[in-house]
């Protein structure tokens, strides 16, 4: 409950105190007071400098504050009262309440079992004193005077003892609520989401780490200032959601906005709530709780893209196998015409002419029939380093590859193994690549990376139970065009004069088809495809480290 040190300190003062005062009083009464008592005022007012001297060295230089330093304090506070009550008149002496401080400064210091042996030994050396020392009988008043001694001493010793089962108590919960505080701190530090609260005002009350690197602004020096000037121009939404709940009480439990950064747009998800600290609005709050919500946005997303493309193959597996054989038969008819002896030179070049559509037609349906029938066919433990590896090299070679375009690779010397068809795998790669090579710059370069991904780093709601491998091919092309961002996973969408406008589909359904995922960033300064896959876990027999 309290402080050693300002009990001790207190002790000390009250010590120096009454010795000074009782030497005091023998040099007034220098002529008429004994000899013996005088010497004895002196040697006590000396012993009483040079103990608390001592005890206030090994006080507060060292801070070391044990209980047997504790009890000798009061061990000597005993004696020192005991001399001052024998020289004051013993039983007569107005300082015979000493004892109770003396009892009561060591229900301060220690246990409560000490606080009845300290007034014990103040009740023995007074009553000795008072025997011996002044000769006294034992009378009524000395026992009621002893009685009241150890009546007091007992009360303290209960009062101790009930406020050290105070303290006890306070510092447990003090304990639990430093924790309590610790592990929220903890929390809000490395939450994922921003939490800024303000007042009434306008200013902030609280912004952690995340709603820090989200905003733009440095969490711990915040405090106090206007939130309007610190994030309206990042994020004039939350800005306003907050202002509308501190002024009007109007809460967003699901809502959306943006956060524009360094020319970086993202959305967020947002909530905000608010508290009154008394019944005035002076006294009211508001907090937002964010969060960037845009990897989220993407896997639904991706989501809703896996779900037209499965519809599409569908289709383009039914219309294919509808159109397939009545094109085949058409193209024999025709060209057996063509050849007959009495065609002419028109027949025969409508002939060829109807036979060459009828193949590219062929073509064309055999690449939906291979969108369509985009399966991992059969499993096994691949390294997709090695794949890499290999699409660089054939995307490199390629007669498509623009002048002075680089390819290189890298992958870690450690196989990253995935589970899956080496033939889909490569195949999704390798279209990633020569689209990248294709629309490099001359000179440029195409980086093909593999590496893991620790599970902290994932995007949020991808569901892969351990750490990932992420390919990344990067391009250093003049970027996709916003317009059309959104369409280059679209089936039979393509900006190329040749190009069937399956590629990227077919890409995104084996990635899917391997419970991956692919994502796209794009800016005038370039490309990148970012496919994630989920790392194969360890063999049983091998150590998971």
């Amino acid at each position: 409950m309290f402080d050693p040190r300002r009990v001790l300190r207190w002790i000390y003062i009250g010590r120096l105190s009454l010795a000074t005062a009782i030497f005091v009083a023998a040099l007034v009464q220098w002529r008429r007071a004994d000899a013996i008592d005088t010497l004895v005022a002196t040697l006590t007012l000396l012993g009483a400098a040079a103990f608390t001297g001592w005890s206030v060295w090994f006080t507060y230089p060292s801070g070391r504050i044990d209980r047997t330093f504790c009890y000798l304090q009061s061990l000597f506070d005993t004696a020192l009262v005991t001399v001052v009550v024998h020289v004051t008149g013993g039983a007569l002496s107005l300082f015979a309440p000493l004892y109770i401080l003396v009892t009561v400064g060591a229900s301060l210091l220690v246990p409560v079992r000490g606080v009845l042996l300290v007034a014990a030994l103040g009740i023995v050396t007074y009553f000795a004193d008072v025997l011996f020392g002044h000769e006294a009988s034992i009378g009524t008043d000395l026992l009621l005077q002893l009685g009241i001694f150890a009546l007091v001493a007992v009360a303290v010793a209960y009062l101790a003892a009930r406020m050290q089962e105070a303290g006890v108590d306070r510092s447990e919960l003090e304990a639990q609520l430093t924790l309590a505080k610790l592990q929220a701190e903890d929390i809000l530090r490395n939450i994922r989401s921003g939490i800024v609260t303000i007042d009434a005002r306008g200013r902030m009350l609280y912004a952690n780490a995340m709603a820090g690197r989200l905003l733009g602004f440095d969490a711990d020096q915040v405090r106090g200032r206007s939130a309007r000037e610190l994030f309206a121009g990042a994020a004039p939404a939350l800005i306003a959601a907050l202002e509308r709940a501190v002024q009007l009480r109007e809460r967003v439990t699901r809502g959306e906005a943006a956060i524009t950064i360094d020319g970086r747009t993202f959305p967020i998800g947002l909530a905000t709530t608010t508290m009154d600290v008394d019944a005035t609005p002076q006294g009211r709050s508001a907090t937002a709780i964010f969060q960037d919500i845009s990897d989220n946005k993407r896997l639904e997303e991706l989501r809703l893209r896996a779900e037209r493309l499965e519809a599409v193959a569908e289709l383009s597996a039914s219309l294919a196998h509808e159109i397939k054989n009545p094109l085949a038969s058409i193209r024999s008819a025709v060209e057996q015409l063509a050849r007959r002896p009495t065609a002419n030179d028109d027949e025969r070049t409508l002939g060829r002419l109807i036979v060459r559509e009828s193949d590219r037609l062929a073509r064309l349906l055999s690449e939906f029939l291979d969108f369509a029938r985009v399966r991992v066919t059969r499993g096994a433990r691949v390294d997709m380093g090695a794949i890499a590896r290999t699409a660089a090299g054939l995307a490199a070679a390629h007669p498509d590859r623009k002048t002075g375009v680089r390819v290189s690779c890298t992958a870690p010397t450690e196989p990253l193994l995935v589970e899956g068809d080496e033939d889909l795998l490569h195949r999704a790669v390798f279209n990633i690549a020569l689209n990248a090579v294709q629309a490099s710059r001359e000179q440029g370069e195409v980086r093909i990376d593999v590496g893991e991904l620790p599970v902290e780093q994932i995007p949020i709601g991808v569901p892969f139970p351990r750490h990932a491998v992420a390919l990344r091919v990067t391009d250093e092309g003049p970027g996709i065009p916003l317009e059309i961002r959104d369409r280059i996973f679209d089936p039979f969408f393509t900006t190329k004069l040749s190009g069937s406008g399956l590629g990227l589909p077919i890409v995104h359904r084996a990635i899917e088809a391997h419970r991956g995922f692919v994502f796209v960033d794009s800016s005038s300064a370039g490309t990148r495809f970012t496919i994630l896959l989920p790392l194969c876990a360890p063999p049983e027999n091998e150590d998971p480290a």
